[in-house]
């Protein structure tokens, strides 16, 4: 039955070297191999059988550098190889495939230290920073450094303050 319905489906003539009888034998519904057609007789334009010839003909080396140079003229990332070869992979001679640092989007500001010099422009920030401390908080949280200024706070955000802070002498750190 599933023959039939494939010997619909497909038309001889579009696959012109699997003929119809063979459709409709057990050996080909039992995944034998199918006849490949004759590369003599496939027709090639001269600028492809060109390029063939002549990639052929080149080392390794050169190879490896044309394939190289073809990534980055066509664009081609190395994630479509990656994804392409990920179910042939064998474990036990596999290298550990690079991972690319996963970008961090919440940081941890922290006053390190400060200029003494600086010590009441450092307090009136804090203070502004951090609207919940009075004058009284603010200035014991600046001697207590080094303290946790904010906790999951965006780039952005981490950026702003930590260079407002080191512009009026203070050291900070970004976690």
């Amino acid at each position: 039955m599933f023959a039939r319905t494939l010997s619909k489906a497909i038309r001889p003539q579009t696959f012109g070297f699997v003929s119809k009888s063979k459709l409709h034998s057990s050996a080909f519904l039992r995944n034998d191999t199918l006849p490949v057609p004759d590369p003599s007789k496939t027709s090639v334009s001269p600028k492809i059988e060109a390029i063939v010839n002549d990639i052929s003909k080149l080392t390794l080396l050169e190879t490896s550098t044309l394939v190289q140079e073809l990534k980055i003229r066509l664009n081609i990332t190395e994630a479509v190889h990656v994804a392409a070869a990920a179910p042939a992979n064998n474990s036990a001679n596999s290298e550990p495939a690079e991972e690319k640092p996963v970008e961090k989007t919440e940081y941890t500001v922290k006053l390190d230290k400060f200029d003494p010099n600086q010590k009441a422009k450092i307090i009136r920030e804090i203070k502004s920073i951090l609207p919940d401390l009075n004058l009284i908080a603010a200035k014991k949280f600046v001697e207590g450094a080094p303290k946790v200024i904010k906790e999951n706070i965006p780039k952005a955000d981490a950026e702003k303050i930590k260079a407002t802070l080191e512009a009026l002498g203070a050291t900070i750190v970004m976690e």
